[in-house]
């Protein structure tokens, strides 16, 4: 359990403290962009295969009985979870790793990115949510809510970065979209264009929930259709 802690806290510490901050400026100043991508990629891929690691090595005790009715809404929340990110990593966006060069390019919120400019983050929250409903022992909140309380501090620090780094030309951007999934629609910011979206992405994210779905219990040990 202190390991599954310490990599908790090492994993999002890294995206809080330095990634989001201008430490981060610091850092670059001294490597370079690409010498920084590169090691923050390396510890960041470190980071996660120990925070995954440490949950698979911790027995943990139920905290609570079965919720059955948890189980629909989870699974619901697990499709859509795969939809925004099968969509979010197949759609070009300013908000991606290495989506500079979008921005420069000015390309218009279109799609997805319509919905939401960082629908691959809220994908991850989705799935984390999802998987927290389902489950009942420690160990699970612990690494479900990692990545949940990362996928949501990611958004405001990843257009923070943005704003800080591209000014004028992230501004007609983010007026034009929301972080928070349907509000630059709700307010008129931006029109909902399902066309756009390609259905070829939506069709990927089916497919991946459709074999991780069948999969689930070879891969995990756990079956998604037992309560």
């Amino acid at each position: 359990m202190i390991s599954l802690l310490i990599a908790a806290a090492f994993f999002v510490g890294i995206h809080v403290f330095v990634s989001g901050t201008s430490l981060r400026a610091a850092i670059v100043a001294r490597t370079g962009e690409v010498v920084y991508q590169t090691a923050f990629s390396a510890v960041s891929l470190l980071g996660l295969i120990w925070l995954a690691w440490a949950y698979a090595a911790t027995e943990s005790a139920e905290l609570w009985g079965q919720l059955g009715w948890t189980y629909p809404v989870a699974h619901l929340l697990t499709l859509l979870a795969f939809l925004f990110v099968a969509i979010g990593v197949a759609t070009p966006s300013p908000t991606a790793v290495g989506g500079e060069a979008a921005l420069r390019e000015g390309v218009s919120a279109k799609g997805i990115l319509r919905i939401t400019r960082h629908p691959f983050l809220w994908g991850v929250a989705l799935w984390a949510v999802a998987h927290l409903l389902a489950s009942r022992e420690l160990a699970s909140l612990i690494f479900f809510g990692a990545l949940l309380l990362l996928a949501l501090v990611g958004p405001p620090s990843i257009d923070a970065k943005r704003a800080r780094m591209f000014g004028e030309q992230w501004t007609p951007f983010a007026e034009s979209t929301s972080s928070l999934p349907f509000l630059a629609i709700s307010q008129g910011r931006n029109t909902l264009e399902l066309a756009e979206i390609g259905w070829w992405r939506a069709a990927i994210g089916l497919v991946l929930y459709a074999v991780f779905l069948v999969a689930h219990s070879w891969l995990f040990g756990v079956s998604p259709f037992e309560a």
